[in-house]
Parts: C-alpha cells; sequence; structure tokens
C-alpha cells in the first residue's frame, strides 16, 4: 500500500547545498516588488546583478525566487543578505518538516503547500520557504505557481491595507494564501469520500476499500503537514507574550498571525472529522459485504432446506429392497414426483410467510 512520507530524498548533511525536490526542470527566476504607501516598484526578470542598485532599504523589499535549481545564485543571495548556510541547506533540502527558526534579526519560516493532483487520488505537495528581515521579505518557491498572484495585484493596485504596513504582515498575507491550499485539498478530498460512499452503498467492490486507504494516508500526510504549523504559529504567539521578536514582526501584526495559528486548529478538527466519516465509509464497505454474504449464505440454506426432503424421499426409494409396497404401483412414479413437488410448493410457501427471502 502506498505510504506518504516527508523524508522521500537522501540524507543530506545539515549544511549540505544541494535541491532535493522533484520539480527539477523550472529555472530559476526572480521577481522584486519595492514598496511603500505612495508608491510601488516591480521588477519582473530580477538578476543577482541587481541587488545592489535596485532594493531601497528605506522600503518594503519582497523578493519572490521561482526555482531553486540554481544553487550558485541561493548562495550569492545567502552572502548578500547573510544568512546561514543551515538556513540555505533548509531551503533547499524539501524533505524537512514545516519550520519556524528565529535567529539574529532573521526570522526563517518554511511550509508545505498541498494541492490535489488533477489525474490522481495523490497529493501534489511543494515546499515554500519564507526570511524575514528588517524592511526585506524573501520568499523561495519550487516552481512558479499562482499562489500570490491575488497578492501581486493588491500591491500593484493599492488594494487593502499591504501597501501601509510592514513586509511582516505581506509574510501573513503569503501564508494565509499557502493554508487556503489546505482547505482546497481538503474540500476535493470531502468530494472524493462522498463519492465513495456512494459507490459502497451501491456495490462493495475491492477497488473501493483502496481507494479508502489511499484518502487514509493523504488524511494523515495532511495532519502531518499542519501539526508542525500549528506548532511554529503557537511558537509566534509565544514570542509576542515574551516581547521577543527583535522588532520583525510588528505587535498589531501579531493579531493576525494569531489568527491563522486558530485556522491551524480548524484545519485539524476538520481532518479528524474527515476522517471519521472515512471510518465510516470503511464500516459500510465491510458491512454490506456481510449482508451480502449474509443474503447467499440464507440462500444457500433456503435451497437446502427444499432439497433435504426431496433427498430423503429419493433415499428411501433407492434403496434395493425386493418387498417395497410402492414399486407395483402402476402410477407410484407420478404420486411420488407429485408428493415432491408439493412438498416444495410447500416449503417456498412456508418460509415466504416466515419472511425468509
Amino acid at each position: 500500500m502506498r505510504k506518504i512520507k516527508y523524508k522521500k530524498g537522501r540524507k543530506l548533511q545539515h549544511i549540505t547545498l544541494e535541491y532535493t525536490g522533484t520539480h527539477k526542470e523550472h529555472e530559476t527566476e526572480m521577481q522584486l516588488f519595492v514598496y511603500d504607501d505612495a508608491d510601488v516598484v516591480e521588477y519582473d526578470k530580477f538578476t543577482v546583478l541587481a541587488l545592489n542598485s535596485c532594493f531601497d532599504y528605506t522600503k518594503n523589499n519582497w523578493l519572490n525566487i521561482h526555482g531553486l535549481n540554481d544553487i550558485n545564485l541561493i548562495k550569492t543571495i545567502g552572502t548578500h543578505f547573510k544568512l546561514d548556510d543551515f538556513l540555505l541547506a533548509d531551503i533547499l533540502n524539501t524533505t524537512k518538516r514545516t519550520k519556524l527558526e528565529e535567529q539574529q534579526n532573521v526570522l526563517f519560516f518554511n511550509i508545505k503547500s498541498l494541492l490535489p493532483s488533477e489525474y490522481s487520488d495523490n497529493i501534489s505537495v511543494e515546499q515554500i520557504s519564507f526570511i524575514l528581515k528588517e524592511g526585506i521579505l524573501i520568499s523561495f518557491q519550487e516552481k512558479r505557481s499562482d499562489f500570490f498572484t491575488h497578492i501581486r495585484e493588491r500591491l500593484r493596485t493599492h488594494a487593502g491595507i499591504v501597501r501601509t504596513k510592514k513586509v511582516d504582515y505581506l509574510l501573513y498575507l503569503l501564508l494565509d494564501a499557502v493554508m487556503e491550499n489546505f482547505y482546497i485539498t481538503i474540500e476535493d478530498e470531502e468530494e472524493k469520500i462522498e463519492e465513495l460512499i456512494n459507490q459502497a452503498k451501491k456495490g462493495a467492490h475491492p477497488v473501493i476499500l483502496e481507494k479508502i486507504e489511499n484518502h487514509r494516508d493523504n488524511f494523515n500526510f495532511l495532519k502531518r503537514s499542519i501539526v508542525p504549523l500549528r506548532d511554529s504559529l503557537y511558537y509566534l504567539k509565544t514570542i509576542k507574550d515574551d516581547d521577543e521578536n527583535n522588532g520583525l514582526i510588528q505587535k498589531e501584526t501579531f493579531n493576525f498571525f494569531i489568527r491563522l495559528h486558530q485556522k491551524s486548529l480548524e484545519l485539524l478538527e476538520q481532518i479528524e472529522s474527515d476522517m471519521s466519516a472515512l471510518e465510516s465509509a470503511s464500516n459500510f464497505y465491510f458491512s454490506e459485504q456481510s449482508r451480502k454474504m449474509n443474503e447467499i449464505m440464507k440462500t444457500l440454506t433456503i435451497i437446502s432446506a427444499i432439497f433435504i426432503p426431496l433427498t430423503f424421499i429419493v433415499g428411501v426409494y433407492g434403496m434395493n429392497f425386493e418387498y417395497m409396497p410402492e414399486l407395483k404401483m402402476r402410477n407410484g412414479y407420478f404420486i411420488v414426483m407429485g408428493i415432491m413437488f408439493l412438498l416444495v410448493i410447500a416449503l417456498i410457501v412456508y418460509f415466504k410467510k416466515r419472511r425468509w427471502f
């Protein structure tokens, strides 16, 4: 049976810079937004040569990187922003669990983005990492996707309050967008479960049980993805309580991260409920199988009960005694056959009255 695990790739040393993901065909591209309440400047084809000239440290800077295949580029980014090699290794090693790590003037966050696969019951997984520094947010995606399209539009059109806030609020929006994918995935799984239950009502086919087990694996994987996210968001709450965030997260922004923590709790509750529904589907499958087996056994028992007296009669007249009274009767054969026929009819009527079939 298929099992989904975090550690699908080979083990690496903690500071080994090697991309372990599956999206190795995607070229590394970068996009930079420099914005404040008054203005926004977008660099769509950003290169490392412009690191010194395009960043404006008096404003908010969001550098979004698609594709993690160019290790030298990742190293250059890390050197320019003075990032620890351990953080770069965690960004490239996609087998790691969701985590939050706080260093001197740096907040590191990585998260698993999950979406249903288009042509199968599997779940598509992508790791997204974030580096938060004073006035700078760097996001690392394994491939180009549409997760943050609406956030880019809000920056361009000055919709909402994103441009009036610091980059910590932008981090909240990006995390919220990724968490929305969990809802999409869970909703897709729920639709498939409902379809499985309907199929199980029509017939207990072994393929249905196999699909139920596959979806149970998917929910376990979802749970294992959300639990460390919940713990990381709870850690952010403790940072607020301890007031030790180095100023990277504004006090008024903490309430938004608390909302994300509440969302993670809701997701886990929803998963528990769906796993109960999946367990019910599994129980229904086995109950349907047992019911069908009982129906078959009942039918066979009724047939056996009908033929037992007939077999007795045939056995009696199959004995080779010379002086059996009925052997010389001219219509004896037809009389015995009529008695057997009437006996069958009587048994069927009796079983019908008892509602045995």
